[in-house]
């Protein structure tokens, strides 16, 4: 499977590649927001609900609520502006790693979380307002990076709108054509496919994370980190040879 790896976040890219790179990290997303809600009571990819929270908490007079709330929205904000910058830094140096640069620092602050995750239960008022903000970091620097990579075709925290899309589809796949028309009513078949692999590997990680946070605890999100580390290690290796001997093709 290692092998098979190698080109997934490499700067020359296919539709397969790009298809099994949102798949995993479809199910990355879905690990850590699960494994994230068990240990901080919030669901850190949702800035949906994250800025519905914030208008009833400004309405209701928890200002402290709203602002924390406002506050989460830019850490998920700043992550996707990272992961741009990473990117477009990257890639104006013609480096193989351009893409994969930004995961590398995803599986550092997952590492991060696990590894620390435990002072969560010990210093709460502390650790869980900051844990809260790394994750919104990691969901948005995630998002942003499938999202440039398969010119928003993909994305990989963002659920609601891949069943929005899903939904559009399958209408598209049961209508029926009564009238002849130049133009029918036809089903991306092929996006069909995309979605549904999409929400699907989502969703198993969710059941992963959830089930691994409760297993073992927030040592969960170790192989997480690993898997990305696997997903950006090779186009890595190749900046570095690039980079002791420039000369090398």
């Amino acid at each position: 499977m290692i092998p098979l790896l190698r080109g997934w976040t490499a700067v020359q890219r296919t539709a397969q590649s790009n298809l099994h790179l949102g798949i995993m990290l479809c199910f990355v997303a879905g690990a850590t927001n699960a494994g994230g809600f068990l240990a901080v009571g919030q669901y850190t990819s949702h800035m949906t609900g994250v800025l519905s929270s914030v208008a009833d908490n400004l309405v209701t007079g928890q200002i402290y609520l709203a602002l924390a709330g406002a506050i989460a929205l830019l850490a998920f904000l700043g992550g996707a502006m990272t992961s741009a910058w990473m990117v477009n830094w990257g890639l104006r140096r013609k480096l193989q790693s351009a893409y994969g640069r930004p995961l590398l620092l995803e599986a550092a602050l997952l590492l991060l979380f696990g590894l620390f995750g435990s002072g969560i239960s010990f210093f709460a008022v502390l650790f869980v307002p900051l844990t809260v903000l790394v994750l919104c970091f990691i969901m948005g620097l995630q998002n942003a990076v499938i999202t440039k990579i398969s010119h928003a075709e993909i994305r990989t925290t963002h659920v609601t709108g891949l069943v929005t899309d899903l939904g559009i589809e399958l209408g598209k796949l049961f209508y029926i054509n009564r009238l002849t028309r130049e133009t029918l009513v036809r089903a991306n078949r092929q996006k069909l496919g995309l979605l549904a692999k999409l929400i699907g590997s989502f969703f198993v990680g969710g059941l992963v994370g959830a089930i691994g946070f409760k297993a073992i605890g927030f040592i969960t999100t170790v192989p997480l980190s690993i898997l990305l580390l696997l997903l950006v290690w090779h186009p890595l290796l190749n900046d570095a040879r690039h980079w002791i001997d420039p000369h090398r093709p």
